[in-house]
């Protein structure tokens, strides 16, 4: 009797699925959450580069999009949901179209470093949320002195972007919260799947408006597939079982690498430089962060 599933190539979306939890599974959160970083942040890098063809909008449709259908045909999520999980992948959704459109606003105007920078107030705000210990204040404050030395540094900032990576901070804060929540009354990666379509058709309009028949060149879908794997499938599918399995405030002080880790993609891929100032800047908020990981209380 022949089996579908031993004939080369022909392997199920089921299999592969249940491939693709297993393989989350096994890993430790600290690595999710490192391997989700990297992949962001280079493809964030390859994506700046996108802009020059596709805009800053029609690139994050490209990469919104592109994750959407690759999620959908991995996980084939179903409709069938209840009313209070309907509302977490909705606000999910939106979350995650408004706070990638605002990042990569930003990301046009200023360096990708100094952008991840003042975004990661977001995460941050979150890690010490609720904390009564002064110590945490300190680093909140180390943080936010930082990305004031970043945006007075020599050379400056464009104020626009500036305004525009806050804007993400505060998505990405609502994403960490709402991620949590998605995970939990979820399985796999099914409810990711259903609020990437959300955050897909959000950014559509303004991707079309940006771009227009730009984003159905063929080299410009293969370059925004590339980016949507690296920004959004891979990334978004670690941190979201990262978050099923580790409280939302350690979370946010496990991303304490972030920063660094942008500056050095933009040095690396896009050749942008900050000023020694600025590195220090992003020096500050990496260890405020590393600080308040450290000083952490287990979640109960």
């Amino acid at each position: 009797m022949a089996h579908v599933d031993r004939v080369p190539g022909a392997v199920p979306r089921a299999r592969l699925a249940a491939l693709a939890g297993r393989t989350l599974g096994a890993m430790p959160p600290p690595a999710l959450v490192l391997f989700g970083i990297v992949s962001l942040q280079v493809g964030a890098a390859v994506a700046k580069q996108l802009f020059s063809l596709a805009g800053a909008a029609g690139t994050v449709t490209l990469r919104l999009v592109g994750a959407a259908v690759v999620l959908v045909l991995v996980w084939r999520p179903s409709l069938r949901l209840d009313r209070r999980t309907l509302l977490v992948v909705l606000g999910f959704g939106a979350v995650l179209g408004c706070m990638n459109l605002a990042f990569y606003q930003a990301l046009a105007r200023i360096p990708l470093g100094a952008a991840v920078t003042i975004e990661f107030l977001g995460p941050l705000a979150v890690a010490v949320a609720g904390s009564r210990r002064w110590l945490d204040g300190l680093w909140a404050l180390l943080a936010g002195g930082g990305v004031v030395l970043l945006t007075r540094s020599d050379g400056g900032l464009a104020w626009s972007g500036v305004l525009f990576a806050l804007v993400a901070a505060v998505c990405w804060a609502c994403y960490i919260m709402l991620g949590a929540a998605l995970g939990s009354r979820t399985d796999d990666g099914k409810g990711l799947a259903l609020s990437a379509v959300l955050a897909g058709l959000l950014v559509l309009p303004f991707g079309i408006a940006d771009a227009g028949t730009t984003l159905l060149q063929p080299a410009v879908l293969i370059a925004g597939l590339g980016v949507a794997l690296l920004s959004s499938v891979i990334p978004y599918s670690l941190e979201l079982e990262a978050l099923r399995r580790i409280p939302p405030r350690v979370f946010g002080v496990l991303m304490s690498l972030e920063p660094a880790v942008a500056a050095v993609a933009g040095l690396l891929v896009l050749g942008e430089s900050l000023r020694p100032v600025q590195w220090v800047a992003v020096c500050c908020v990496v260890i405020a962060s590393a600080g308040a990981t450290r000083a952490a209380r287990p979640d109960v």
